[in-house]
C-alpha cells in the first residue's frame, strides 16, 4: 500500500530525479534532510560549534529586538569536517512593540505567533556554553543582537559563513543562503531561524568545486587569522570615494571607534596600507589608530 500520498504508486522519484539531472536539461533541487553523521578519525581534534540565527524587528541592535532565536550545535574537526549535527534550540519572543508588517511578510512571524512568548537568557547561556566557536550567516548582524541579549556571546570566538568563505571563487553567484543552498543542490524553508541554521551548517559541511575544500575548512582558516583595523581619521572629504573604492567603510555612529573611515586588513598588509594612506590620502606623515582583531572581537560592537 502506498503510504505517501505525494508519491505515485510504484514510482521511484529519486531515480527520476537522477534521470532528469543526467539529461543536462534540468537541475534538480532536493529538500534538505538530516546530516549524515561521521566518526572522527584517529588523531583528529574535535570541537563543538554552534550555528545561530536571529529574526528581529529591524536592523538596529539598539532599538530593535529579537523575535526568534535558533541555535544548532554541531561537532567538527579542527581540519574542517562537520561530524554530526545536534538537536536545535528554537524560541520565539514577544517584543515590546508590534512587529512591522514588512518583517512579518519576510519571516511569517506576526504578533499573534509571539504573543506571551519569551526566551530565557539563562537557558540560552547554558545551551551555548559548550561551543568553542559560534557561527552565523552574517555574523556582523547576529552578534550585535545576541551580545545585547545574553552575555555568553561576548565570551565566544565568532565566525561568519557569509563573509569568511570566498563563495565567488567557489563558483557561486551570491552569498545569500538561498543562492548557496541552490548551488549545493538543495532547498529549505528560508527566513525561519532553525531552518536557516541547518542549511548554513550543511553548506559548510559540503566540499566545494573551486578549492576542493569544505566551507568549514575555509571558514576556520579565516577565523584563526588575526586582522588589523586601521582608522583613517580626519581624512580629506574629497577623497572619500577613493577610500570607499578600496574597501573602507564609514563608522557613522562612532560605535567601537571614531566617526571615520576604516578598513580591516591582514596583519601582513598593515604597513603597506599605512603607506598607501600616507602617500595617497594624507600626502604626508601620519599617526593613525590601529587595532588587532581576532575571532573573540570580530563582528562585535566592541570593535
Amino acid at each position: 500500500m502506498n503510504q505517501d500520498p505525494t508519491r505515485p504508486e510504484g514510482v521511484d522519484l529519486e531515480a527520476l530525479a537522477e534521470l532528469l539531472a543526467a539529461s543536462g536539461q534540468y537541475r534538480v533541487l532536493r529538500r534538505l534532510g538530516p546530516h549524515a553523521a561521521q566518526a572522527a578519525e584517529a588523531g583528529e581534534t574535535v570541537r563543538q560549534g554552534l550555528m545561530v540565527d536571529v529574526e528581529t524587528t529591524g536592523l538596529d541592535p539598539v532599538r530593535d529586538e529579537i523575535i526568534e532565536l535558533a541555535m544548532t550545535p554541531f561537532s567538527y574537526t579542527t581540519t574542517g569536517r562537520v561530524l554530526s549535527v545536534g538537536e536545535s534550540f528554537q524560541g520565539l519572543r514577544e517584543p515590546s512593540r508590534p512587529i512591522p508588517p514588512e518583517i512579518t511578510a519576510l519571516t511569517g512571524i506576526d504578533d499573534a505567533l509571539v504573543a506571551g512568548r519569551t526566551i530565557d537568557p539563562a537557558e540560552v547561556s547554558a545551551f551555548a556554553a559548550p561551543a568553542a566557536l559560534v557561527v552565523a550567516h552574517n555574523a556582523a548582524f547576529d552578534r550585535k543582537f545576541l551580545e545585547r541579549f545574553c552575555e555568553v556571546f561576548t565570551t565566544k570566538a565568532w565566525a561568519c559563513s557569509m563573509s569568511q568563505v570566498d563563495w565567488k571563487a567557489e563558483g557561486y553567484e551570491g552569498t545569500k543562503l538561498a543562492y548557496l543552498a541552490a548551488g549545493c543542490g538543495f532547498f529549505h524553508d528560508g527566513h525561519r531561524a532553525v531552518h536557516d541554521c541547518l542549511a548554513a551548517v550543511e553548506i559548510l559541511a559540503r566540499t566545494h568545486p573551486g578549492s576542493g575544500r569544505t566551507g568549514l575548512a575555509q571558514l576556520l582558516e579565516q577565523a584563526r587569522t588575526p586582522s588589523v583595523r586601521i582608522w583613517a581619521e580626519n581624512s580629506p572629504f574629497e577623497l572619500k570615494d577613493v577610500l570607499k573604492s578600496r574597501g573602507y567603510r564609514w563608522n557613522a555612529d562612532g560605535v567601537g571607534g571614531p566617526r571615520a573611515w576604516y578598513v580591516d586588513v591582514a596583519e601582513t598588509a598593515r604597513d603597506a596600507e599605512l603607506a598607501f594612506l600616507q602617500a595617497e590620502i594624507y600626502r604626508g606623515e601620519i599617526d593613525l589608530a590601529t587595532r588587532r582583531i581576532d575571532a573573540y572581537d570580530r563582528f562585535s560592537e566592541r570593535c
